[in-house]
């Protein structure tokens, strides 16, 4: 099997999304503890374009193909693994996920659930290990708390309502549209800004009663940071996963002390395998029978096709979607 080609998204430079061309390279070896899969689906991420811009590189052992994220069948695995041949599974990637063929760590893959498409389970790895990890782990969100996240309508918002909701949490959002904030109402924020008109401080401090926001998952930091240390309620929680705006920040030490907050923050690509197994064992746990029932669920926006990985990263750059962007790999 490691004889045969398979197609992939290349790019030979940074740049721009046209520098993603499709190209054919020799199939990927699983090694030990690691499942081949056949893609079916890719998810489409910021991190891809970071890398696709040169300023995220892969980690070292890693594949330098683009894809953080995958759903197809397994096709190659240890006659001891957890995972038989035929199997139907979503992982987190390492990288690779752009191509007809990727390997991951065999820990890093989860059973799709029952009736969903490729497309939609394509969805699940990046955003729900994230959220599980950083407002779960990291945060320790608890059911009748308040919680915030902003990016609304991103692939990482939309879970993360759907998440805290189910968790039992008030949850309030930031969003950029009318159709986006009430595209989060749907999916179970009590409150959803649109930050183009509105402050989202002073509408929170409004709804909460002044009491503010126990945990909040941000991913654009710089100016939003002394904002969101000013709504943080007391003994508050502020996670960090991205910085849109910039990784600097100015902030006030006296209001982190008085009101007892902690500002923590992580990524995913750089963790243990280890650390990634633990995290899928508690979704597995946790999370699954909630997809399984219908309670979550993957809001897909758009699909592409393999050949329009370079589309796929340019409507995403433009920030208009709902959900996820996918990559269909191959018919299903």
């Amino acid at each position: 099997m490691a004889t045969l080609e398979m197609r992939y998204v290349n790019f030979i430079s940074p740049g721009g999304p046209e520098v993603l061309t499709l190209g054919r390279m020799l199939r990927p070896t699983p090694g030990p503890g690691e499942i081949l899969i056949e893609v079916y689906a890719a998810g489409v991420n910021r991190p891809d374009i970071f890398q696709r811009m040169g300023t995220y590189p892969a980690p070292p052992g890693a594949s330098p193909v683009l894809g953080l994220e995958v759903a197809g069948i397994v096709v190659e695995a240890a006659p001891d693994s957890k995972w038989k041949i035929g199997d139907r599974v979503c992982a987190l990637t390492p990288g690779g996920g752009y191509a007809e063929y990727c390997i991951t760590p065999e820990d890093h893959a989860l059973p799709i659930p029952n009736g969903m498409s490729f497309e939609m389970a394509a969805g699940i790895p990046e955003t729900y290990f994230t959220v599980w990890a950083n407002v779960f782990q990291l945060g320790n969100l608890k059911p009748g708390e308040t919680f915030l996240v902003h990016g609304g309508a991103s692939g990482i918002g939309t879970t993360a309502i759907q998440m805290a909701h189910a968790w039992g949490a008030r949850v309030f959002t930031t969003a950029g549209t009318p159709m986006k904030c009430e595209a989060c109402r749907a999916l179970g924020a009590e409150i959803a800004v649109n930050y183009r008109e509105q402050d989202f401080v002073d509408e929170i401090k409004i709804a909460t009663m002044g009491s503010g926001i126990d945990v909040i998952l941000d991913m654009i930091a710089g100016q939003y940071t002394p904002k969101n240390i000013d709504l943080l309620a007391y003994k508050g929680r502020l996670v960090q996963i991205s910085f849109q705006q910039g990784s600097e920040a100015s902030v006030n030490l006296a209001k982190v002390m008085q009101k007892r907050l902690t500002i923590t923050g992580s990524t995913m690509r750089s963790r243990s395998i280890d650390e990634k197994a633990e995290i899928a064992d508690e979704l597995l746990r946790e999370i699954w029978p909630l997809l399984q029932n219908g309670t979550l669920k993957v809001i897909v926006d758009r699909t592409f096709s393999l050949e329009q990985a370079g589309e796929a990263h340019r409507y995403l750059e433009q920030s208009d979607h709902i959900g996820k962007v996918i990559l269909q790999v191959k018919s299903s």
